[in-house]
């Protein structure tokens, strides 16, 4: 997981309240919260990308690499 941090973040009572109804900790969510922002940040960083890498890949030559047994 690597190095941890304390950190103080605010809540709305009612998503608290949501959270442990479900049996979950505070902490899990928030870390999972964050995992999955992290995620979605990463994602729309290679959406960006798209069209814009260079790679040197020519599409025919690997459709005919795949075709063959």
């Amino acid at each position: 997981m690597g190095e941890l941090r304390k950190i103080t973040v605010e809540v709305p009572a009612d998503t608290i309240d949501a959270v442990l109804r479900d049996g979950g900790t505070l902490t899990e969510a928030v870390r999972e919260a964050l995992r999955d922002l992290a995620r979605k940040r990463a994602y729309a960083r290679l959406l960006a990308a798209e069209g814009k890498l260079a790679l040197g890949l020519d599409l025919d030559a690997l459709r005919k690499d795949k075709a063959e047994p």
